[in-house]
């Protein structure tokens, strides 16, 4: 039943908040575009509720010839002026209001991550798939990317094991208070091939 009474609470908080944003995201747009002359989404394809992939959007903050720059050039360094404010105050994920509004997304739920995370899933960690994705959620308050990846799944599927107004609200707050600070808040690209790999190695030896 909450599950439903969610999406519907989603949907209008969402819109609320894009009519009161809409304003601070406009500079935000503009500022980018003027910065580079870049893209000013960022679109990547994540997998969603029930195995379903979809397009997931952020403000783009990474410089648009980034694959082109020196690979001696560090996460930092790649960033934009613009990139590493909205970054650091987490305004680069006000565009994934559109993803809950087109019903793809949740405030709260696990996170969305790359379809290939999910090659080496068991059936069990598939589970993590079987509510919306969330822009924060109980692994994000417990620790961002300071923790394993096994540790993460393990705090998504405890979410959606007691999943309720109650949990949700309380994380609601949590993450304004993850906002603040900046620690374990980045993953890089090999951060992530790296959690990956330790899928892959688990999988193989189960």
């Amino acid at each position: 039943m909450y599950i439903k009474i969610k999406r519907i609470l989603d949907f209008i908080l969402a819109i609320i908040l894009l009519i009161i944003l809409a304003i601070p995201m406009l500079i935000i747009a503009i500022c980018i575009k003027i910065e580079d002359g870049g893209p000013i989404i960022y679109k990547s394809k994540r997998m969603g509720k029930d195995l379903k992939e979809f397009e997931f959007y952020k403000f783009r903050s990474m410089k648009t010839a980034r694959k082109e720059l020196n690979s001696n050039l560090t996460h930092e360094q790649m960033l934009t002026k613009t990139g590493k404010f909205i970054r650091k105050t987490s305004l680069d994920e006000l565009p994934q209001l559109f993803n809950i509004i087109k019903g793809e997304m949740s405030f709260i739920g696990p996170r969305p991550w790359i379809p290939e995370y999910y090659v080496w899933f068991t059936d069990e960690q598939k589970r993590r798939v079987s509510v919306l994705p969330g822009i924060s959620g109980l692994a994000q308050v417990k620790g961002r990317n300071g923790i394993n990846i096994f540790k993460k799944i393990d705090y998504d599927l405890q979410y959606i094991n007691r999943i309720s107004f109650k949990q949700d609200l309380y994380l609601v707050f949590e993450t304004i208070k993850t906002i603040f600070s900046k620690a374990n808040a980045e993953i890089t690209e090999e951060g992530i091939k790296e959690e990956i790999r330790n899928l892959k190695e688990k999988r193989i030896q189960i």
